[in-house]
């Protein structure tokens, strides 16, 4: 997108901006890692939710601890690390998961596996239903961004260097990921659409932002926004017609299987992005060396 563009003459003035810089650029490998992690997230989720029967109450606090952890990490960070940043994306979209099916559904016979009449210790879910999960959501991803704006931070991710910035991203990243996860799962088990259909047209909205790029009316900053939420539902639907049954519209490839293969994908996918950051710092290290 326009306000992820690189800067390409050096400015003394900037200096500063380039050794804090602690979030990505915005590129289509950004997009690809960001679908395979939320993918990951759901099916991860659903893998210790449902397939171990940890349940959404337990998973959700042991995966809420996971992302405090990343989080913590990812903070103390002193520049960019593709590999904290994309274990907290990893762990908000595990936690996102968990905690939007604690929210949204309970322990009727609709979410449990054949035979199963319960999941885990603790509530079973509360039973809210999409609709309801997703309007407590929308209202406080709003009081984010409201909370966001009145500090002065810029929305821009390129230009996020402070710690408060930073913190307000994160918390804004979080229930992003927790909202799709709810949209993702209505497209899939009560828009009638099912996973493939789900999936799709939430990829055709996702086109449909690609070329409102090309509108300068429309802030390229809100249109990063919404396509972060909706690549949520994407990898949300995308997991979900990997993992589930064949009767119910699935490949029933299984979660731990289908885990595995995502999270091998995502590590390749990190491993490049560390390699191309550590070119472009050797770049950045040699225009800024003194003359001899």
């Amino acid at each position: 997108m326009r306000q992820s563009e690189s800067l390409t003459v050096p400015d003394a003035s900037l200096e500063g901006r380039q050794v804090m810089k602690k979030l990505p650029e915005i590129t289509l490998a950004f997009w690809i890692m960001k679908i395979a992690a939320t993918t990951l997230g759901e099916t991860a989720g659903d893998l210790f939710s449902q397939t171990l029967q940890l349940g959404y109450f337990l998973t959700t606090i042991a995966l809420f601890l996971v992302f405090l952890v990343t989080l913590v990490v990812q903070l103390r960070s002193a520049r960019y690390n593709p590999f904290f940043y994309w274990t907290v994306i990893l762990s908000t979209s595990m936690a996102g998961t968990t905690m939007s099916d604690f929210m949204n559904r309970d322990a009727s016979a609709a979410y449990l596996t054949p035979g199963t009449d319960a999941l885990g210790w603790g509530p079973q879910g509360l039973g809210l239903g999409y609709p309801v999960g997703a309007a407590i959501l929308v209202s406080l991803l709003i009081a984010i961004f409201a909370a966001w704006k009145l500090t002065g931070q810029t929305f821009a991710i390129r230009d996020i260097v402070t710690f408060r910035g930073e913190a307000l991203f994160w918390a804004a990243i979080l229930v992003s990921n927790t909202l799709g996860t709810s949209m993702g799962d209505f497209l899939s088990d009560s828009s009638g659409l099912g996973y493939a259909g789900g999936a799709l047209l939430v990829a055709g909205l996702l086109a449909v932002l690609v070329a409102l790029m090309r509108v300068p009316a429309i802030p390229n900053v809100a249109l990063f926004w919404i396509a972060f939420v909706l690549t949520r539902p994407l990898g949300a639907t995308a997991g979900d017609f990997l993992t589930k049954p064949a009767a119910k519209g699935g490949l029933n490839l299984g979660t731990p299987g289908s885990s595995a293969v995502l999270l091998a994908i995502l590590v390749g996918l990190m491993a490049y992005a560390h390699q191309q950051e550590r070119k472009q710092a050797a770049t950045r290290d040699e225009h800024l060396a003194p003359l001899p």
